[in-house]
């Protein structure tokens, strides 16, 4: 059967008329009635009969056209449906975020407020490798160790200070040693793996050994915490947001370069990849920003 064959009974179904069908169809009504006939003789059984000067379903040709109506209809959705997917696609980002997760939740509903049209899928998790854009967290980033096989990649580079309250013992200070507090409480973001390592790390590159004793799995708590005299904490610079600094002081660490590189990379993984693109644009864009923002505020 052909799809044309379908089509041409199904208006002759529909009319129950040969010469009105081919007006409707356009097309010139010999070649409509063997069309007609070439289906019947493929199927095997008689479509249509004559009643009078008229023509009528046969039962197999009721039955034959209640059941193709459905499925041709069903058809000649599927371009539409199939354009209607492609464009839902074009629109998805799939956005793997390991780090910095106040700061691109941020940019993301941003981004939205001027393209509702984007639907922008938040994931955690670091053993997928089915990404548009993602987001990690270095000590060091090096570029030869990268396996993301992403096409390309933004870093960024930002300090982590020690948060401490802002109390007499530190008013007047603006850097500090680890060493110097190795009696105090620290107060760490639970659940940040890739954060929390960097900062392990940093501390066994001089030698220190943190007294952790409170984690919390909000940003926020631990800035509370740190305000209330409750302990100590690391505090990147940018990516955890504005600190209030009547409460809490942001000292340097002077035993070593104290940061962290974000890293943001972009893979192609479709055709029409022109929104994942300008969104990744915008998220970097959006960093150097903040950044320059900061650095305007505090000089």
């Amino acid at each position: 059967m052909e799809l044309t064959q379908l089509k041409y009974f199904l208006e002759v179904a529909r009319t129950e008329h040969v010469t009105q069908s081919a007006k409707n169809l356009y097309v010139v009504q010999p070649a409509l009635t063997q069309a007609i006939h070439k289906l019947e003789s493929e199927l095997g059984v008689p479509l249509f009969k004559t009643v009078g000067r008229n023509i009528k379903l046969t039962e197999a040709g009721r039955f034959f056209y209640e059941k193709l109506l459905p499925l041709y209809e069903n058809m000649m959705l599927l371009p539409s449906q199939l354009k209607e997917m492609i464009q839902k696609q074009n629109n998805n980002i799939k956005l793997n975020v390991l780090a910095a997760s106040t700061l691109i939740t941020s940019a993301v509903i941003d981004y939205k407020k001027e393209h509702s049209d984007i639907d922008v899928d938040l994931i955690q998790n670091e053993e997928t490798n089915v990404f548009d854009i993602c987001v990690r967290t270095y000590a060091n980033y090096r570029p030869e160790l990268d396996h993301t096989n992403s096409d390309e990649t933004f870093v960024h580079s930002e300090k982590i200070f020690l948060a401490v309250p802002n109390i007499a013992r530190y008013k007047k200070m603006n850097s500090i040693s680890l060493f110097d507090l190795r009696d105090e409480k620290f107060i760490r973001l639970y659940g940040s793996k890739q954060y929390r390592k960097i900062c392990n790390e940093l501390c066994e590159r001089v030698g220190f050994n943190a007294n952790v004793t409170f984690e919390s799995d909000n940003a926020l708590a631990v800035k509370e915490a740190v305000a209330a005299g409750i302990g100590v904490g690391f505090w990147p610079e940018l990516s955890w947001g504005k600190m209030d600094h009547k409460k809490v002081r942001l000292l340097e660490v002077t035993d070593t370069e104290f940061k962290r590189d974000i890293v943001v990379s972009l893979r192609r993984n479709q055709q029409g990849d022109s929104k994942t693109e300008a969104f990744y644009n915008y998220l970097t864009h959006y960093i150097l920003r903040r950044k320059k923002k900061k650095r305007s505020v505090n000089p």
